[in-house]
């Protein structure tokens, strides 16, 4: 397990494309300047800062799937939604990762 996974968290794909197949909750982390300037299609962009006071808007999703530049926000960003209650909470790492399993899926369909 090299050092990033090691800190991260193995970003699980198979679980990811499941999550994407699924219909998951995607939410970018990022600020919204980087938002701005490219993320996934049909993600929505609630920054790392604001998680907490924007709740509400994870409460009736099944599969959540975090993502922001290179995996650290978003990770952090589960850990807060863990702690808040919410289990089926995915980091996708980085938003590039979950545009390229969101794409594969969007050509098997």
């Amino acid at each position: 397990m090299g050092f990033f996974s090691a800190i991260f968290g193995n970003t699980d794909n198979s679980q990811l494309t499941e999550a994407v197949k699924n219909g998951a909750f995607l939410v970018d982390v990022r600020t919204p300047a980087e938002f701005a300037e490219g993320s996934v299609k049909g993600a929505v962009n609630i920054p790392l800062d604001k998680v907490k006071e924007q709740l509400s808007k994870f409460i009736v999703k099944k599969n959540i799937v975090v993502f922001c530049r290179s995996g650290n926000r978003s990770g952090q960003a589960k850990n807060i939604l863990e702690q808040n209650g919410f289990q089926d909470v995915i980091n996708g790492g980085t938003w590039q990762n979950v545009n390229q399993v969101v794409n594969q899926e969007n050509q098997q369909v």
